[in-house]
This record gives structure tokens, C-alpha cells and sequence, in this order.
């Protein structure tokens, strides 16, 4: 037994909510930006203009320039890369072994229960951002360490929702039958149990993605994200700051592509929560 998602009567379903069908548009529209980055971009990203440092927004340069006279537009499109990219990744590495500990939890009980549990409690006691900026601080700057601080701050949510979903699922009489059939626990874990945990873990991925992509804007932010000149969208609000008074532009544009993004990733959990839920299916 598992769990299908039927595309065209999802879809359906999902549009039936305009804050949701916007988060989905949105969410198309800016990884379409984030990979043709280099064909819509109209500057390269590092690309200084010293003669027109901290322009404001005009024809030639839609969201003004920075201090060192690069193009806000172009560095917020190519910044949508890093964010999208951290987001997605680091969601990724925090549902597989998340979702593997939460899995093992569940289904084997006991002791392992108990001891993985516990151990997923002394993290979630540690605020998620504050975890995030420790492992941060640790690995030092950079793109890969970046994602490996969120991600492995998001591992205990994951291994909650896995494991909730596995003790509702282990004792249904397909498993038993699994089991008495001579199927691996295992493999009975990975081909029966996880896939029908998969409607929750979507929601939770989704929201997730937002959420990462928020902290890792205040990694970026605070230094502990990637080192100049690369186009991070909290990076450039840091770098913003100091000139909110003259130059407002220079947080303003990467504020609101921030703020875009979560807000339709957002919506987009919103809808899927209430879509892949059978009790709030109409």
C-alpha cells in the first residue's frame, strides 16, 4: 500500500485557494529566474560601474546600485540561486536523516525509541536559529557550510513528523501482513511506512524551505553565511544597513525579495496542508 498523488485533481484542488495558486506561480516564477539567471540578469553580478556607485533606481539601472556601483536587480537575481539553492538543500539534508531517525524511531520502539527521542529533545531545546548560527560559527563561512548549519538544524522537526506518522501506520494490517510475509523491517520501512507518511512531510518541506532560506538571510546576515561578492540576499541587506538613510533602495529590494519568497512558500504549505489533508478535502 502507498500513498499516490493524482497531479491533475491536486492541481485542481490546490487552485481552488488564491493564496496557494499564487505561492505555487510565484514559487515557478523565481526558480525560473534562479536558473536563467545569467540570460535575464542585465549585469553580471560583480560587474562595477565606480563612476555610478549608489545610483538610484532609474531606466539603466531598474533598483539603483550598490557602493561599489553593482546592479541591485542583477545581484537579486542571481542571489535568488544561493537562497532557492540553500533552501531546497538544506530541507534536503534534514528530511533524509530527519526522516531515517524518525522512521527507526517509530517503528522499532523501545530502547531506540527512547534514546533517539531523546536525543532529538536536547537539540529541539535549542532555538533553531541559535543551533544554526553554532554550526555556522564552527564550520566558518561558505556556500556547503551553509546549508550543512540549516539542515542539520532542521534534522529533530523532521524526525517528529516522521516518527508521529510511523507509530499511526506500524500496527495497520497491510505491515502486519508485510511482516508475516517475510519482508525486511527495512525494507517494509522504506517501501510500505515512509510513503504514506508522505502527504505531512510534503507540508512540513514546504514551510521548511521558507523558514531555511529565512535563516540563512540572518547567517548571511550577522557574516556567517558567504563571503563577498557573492549575491546572498541577507548579505546584502547587511550591507544595506548602512546607508537605510541616503540609500533605502539598497535593503528595500532585497527585503521584499525575501519577504516574496517566504510569504509564497507560505501560502503554498497553506495549501497543501489543506489539499493532502482528507479531513479538510471538500
Amino acid at each position: 500500500m502507498s500513498t499516490k498523488i493524482n497531479f491533475i485533481p491536486f492541481i485542481k484542488r490546490l487552485s481552488r485557494s488564491k493564496t496557494a495558486f499564487f505561492g505555487l506561480i510565484f514559487l515557478c516564477f523565481m526558480l525560473l529566474v534562479a536558473i536563467f539567471a545569467g540570460v535575464i540578469a542585465p549585469y553580471a553580478f560583480s560587474e562595477q560601474d565606480l563612476l555610478n556607485t549608489l545610483a538610484t533606481p532609474s531606466m539603466e539601472h531598474p533598483f539603483g546600485t550598490d557602493e561599489f556601483g553593482r546592479d541591485v536587480l542583477s545581484r537579486i537575481i542571481y542571489g535568488s540561486r544561493i537562497s532557492l539553492l540553500v533552501g531546497f538543500i538544506s530541507v534536503a539534508i534534514a528530511l533524509v536523516f530527519g526522516g531515517f531517525l524518525g522512521a527507526v524511531a517509530g517503528f522499532f520502539g523501545g530502547r531506540t525509541d527512547h534514546y533517539i527521542m531523546r536525543v532529538m529533545d536536547v537539540f529541539l531545546a535549542i532555538p533553531q536559529l541559535l543551533f544554526a548560527i553554532s554550526v555556522a560559527a564552527t564550520l566558518g563561512p561558505g556556500l556547503g557550510n551553509l546549508m550543512l548549519a540549516v539542515g542539520v538544524a532542521a534534522i529533530p522537526q523532521y524526525a517528529r513528523v516522521v516518527r508521529a506518522g510511523v507509530l499511526s501506520i506500524r500496527s495497520l494490517d497491510y505491515i502486519e501482513a508485510s511482516t508475516a510475509s517475510g519482508g525486511g523491517k527495512f525494507y517494509i520501512i522504506f517501501k510500505h511506512i515512509l510513503p504514506n507518511c508522505a502527504a505531512p512531510l510534503i507540508v512540513q518541506s514546504t514551510l521548511g524551505v521558507a523558514f531555511a532560506i529565512l535563516v540563512a538571510a540572518g547567517l548571511s546576515f550577522i557574516g556567517l553565511g558567504l563571503e563577498p561578492p557573492n549575491p546572498e540576499w541577507g548579505a546584502m541587506l547587511s550591507t544595506g544597513r548602512e546607508y537605510i538613510r541616503d540609500f533605502p533602495h539598497l535593503t528595500i529590494f532585497p527585503g521584499l525579495a525575501i519577504m516574496l519568497t517566504i510569504l509564497s512558500l507560505n501560502f503554498l504549505g497553506d495549501g497543501l496542508r489543506d489539499v493532502l489533508d482528507p479531513k479538510l478535502r471538500r
